[in-house]
């Protein structure tokens, strides 16, 4: 079942179109989910609030090693796009290996970009692109004390 709701891009814009002609405003967000804990938990519950239905985009294993670094990601992307598509509230994962999630958004159009309270509108990669489409552009607010580096560091100090 979860592994049905990792999505191609193809497959993620045309599921995209049919909740859309259903009525159903579509929520997309991104980012890497190297070690799905607490705060990664909150912040997609969150992001669904604000919509029927969550498209979550996930950063390749190249993309994160990119981002953050050789050590980086901890579990593949595999692992990381099952454990996002097992929650509920999660409709779809995407897989991404550009820098940025720009082109991704462009292909799904979601109605409304959601981000962490990390970033501002202006910071949001993608946010012109939403806006232009009509849609919205909001943070929600993060848990504090939860991040994957955290969690490392702590990991590394019992051990």
């Amino acid at each position: 079942m979860t592994e049905s709701k990792i999505l191609t891009w193809e497959a993620a814009r045309q599921q995209r179109e049919e909740w859309r002609r259903a009525g159903e405003s579509v929520v997309f967000t991104n980012g890497c989910f190297d070690l799905v804990h607490l705060g990664h938990v909150d912040y997609l519950e969150k992001s669904r609030a604000k919509g029927e239905r969550l498209v979550v985009g996930v950063n390749s294993d190249a993309s994160v090693r990119r981002l953050k670094g050789p050590n980086r990601p901890i579990l593949d992307e595999y692992a990381r796009g099952r454990l996002l598509a097992a929650l509920a509230f999660v409709d779809a994962v995407v897989l991404f290996n550009e820098e940025t999630p720009l082109e991704l958004i462009q292909t799904i159009c979601p109605d409304i970009l959601v981000k962490g309270d990390d970033y501002t509108i202006d910071t949001i990669v993608g946010a012109d692109f939403v806006l232009e489409n009509g849609g919205r552009v909001e943070t929600v607010s993060l848990v504090k004390g939860y991040s994957t580096s955290l969690l490392v560091e702590h990991i590394k100090k019992l051990y």
